[in-house]
């Protein structure tokens, strides 16, 4: 009998760990199924180009896992069950009629990552734009492309998606009034040479920073900050963050108060063995004793090392542990213009950074590659190896490992 191994989220974490377990395992052995609301591969990391009007190529999961023997089940995730081990999908039938259809698994990948966070902000659910997914990205876009010149445009969040959208937007729609609220210093995260570059740029762009400014409330046509002034905001683009998909807190799987699956080294959940979580879903820890950030840059490896450890495990060889190092943080600055701030290996800024076009190719090619990883998870050649697995028991209790 074949060896169920149910991926859910087909995002570049999910996806990448479902075609390095393709790789790893041989055909006859295991069924691999990855579950995805979207028939084709979102580049999240492009989505404020998306939203500034840029074109994207289509990347169809069919093309991407073809000969790999992973099938694609397009639904949406409702429930998960992690003590009979099955997950409900949401899916449609020929007729277009919605039904309930139950997966069962034998190791699970919860892959489900994290869209906007609101942080319960009032108005911010009602007014505000998001790009953490294609469809808010999409929406914005014919937002953006709505307004007349002279209009404001407020990005509010001063992380690297933030950054990102402000300048992608004022580099699209010069015209347009664009700001940026940021609850605390701007860029306070980089180095001297990184920082004064990142305002350099917000300069050259006619990007206006609004400093230590706390945003309370979203309306309309406007944004409310906590000392009680106001910006006005034709449109709101809120990028304070993410949050985790619900499903998990909902089941019996120990998570974080953030809602992550806590998992160990190998990206195991401490609570289910049988559960493995990658990307923003886990809290995993790395270099200090740190949580990893929710980025790409955090979350391919641990598609790598959950995808690795399940091999290992599942055929018996030596399970790996390597651990999650960041080397650098590659921010966009338009389609011209980049910033590459090199880092510690727990994610402080050093004096070394990139800039300029050179630091915008180094990103676009990053990007590139992250794209690529999910349809080549492995750069090698890899032999794919047997599953083993516990069929009889030898009347002093040993278990009998024998091949699949």
């Amino acid at each position: 009998m074949q060896h169920r191994i149910v991926v859910l989220g087909a995002g570049y974490t999910g996806a990448t760990a479902a075609g390095r377990l393709a790789k790893r395992l041989h055909r006859e052995d295991v069924a691999i199924t990855v579950v995805n609301a979207e028939a084709d591969f979102v580049e999240r990391v492009r989505m404020h180009q998306l939203a500034a009007g840029q074109d994207l190529a289509p990347r169809p999961f069919d093309e991407m896992f073809e000969g790999t023997g992973v099938a694609l089940k397009q639904g949406k995730v409702t429930a998960l069950d992690v003590d009979l081990k099955t997950a409900t999908v949401a899916t449609l039938d020929a007729t277009g009629e919605a039904k309930d259809e139950e997966l069962e698994y034998d190791t699970l990948v919860y892959a489900l990552g994290s869209g906007w966070n609101d942080q319960g902000v009032p108005g911010t659910a009602e007014h505000a734009h998001e790009i953490a997914s294609r469809p808010g990205a999409l929406r914005l876009r014919e937002r953006l492309a709505g307004l007349a010149a002279g209009e404001s445009v407020v990005v509010v969040g001063g992380g690297l998606t933030g950054v990102e959208a402000a300048t992608e937007i004022a580099e699209a729609r010069p015209d347009l009034d664009v700001a940026l609220a940021v609850r605390g210093g701007f860029g306070d995260w980089l180095s001297p040479k990184g920082g004064g570059h990142l305002r350099k740029t917000f300069g050259r762009l006619g990007i206006t920073v609004h400093e230590n400014t706390a945003v309370t409330a979203v309306e309309a046509d406007r944004v409310t900050t906590a000392d009680g002034g106001t910006i006005p905001a034709a449109v709101t683009v809120w990028t304070t963050g993410f949050a985790v998909h619900p499903i998990a807190q909902a089941t019996a799987l120990e998570v974080s108060g953030t809602g992550q699956i806590v998992v160990d080294a190998t990206m195991r959940s401490v609570s289910h063995p049988d559960v493995y979580a990658v990307g923003d879903a886990a809290l995993a820890m790395g270099p200090a004793d740190k949580p990893l950030r929710m980025s790409c840059a955090s979350g391919v490896p641990t598609a790598w090392q959950a995808a690795d450890a399940i091999a290992a495990r599942l055929t018996g060889g030596k399970v790996p542990n390597v651990p999650v190092r960041y080397f650098n943080q590659c921010i966009s600055l338009g389609r011209k213009d980049g910033l590459i701030q090199y880092v510690t290996a727990d994610d402080r800024a050093v004096s070394a950074a990139l800039t300029g076009r050179l630091a915008a190719l180094y990103k676009e090619i990053i990007c590139k590659g992250a794209a690529w990883g999910v349809a080549h998870p492995t750069l090698l050649p890899v032999r794919r190896r047997r599953v083993v697995q516990e069929t009889a028991v030898v009347p002093e209790g040993s278990p009998v490992r024998t091949a699949a």
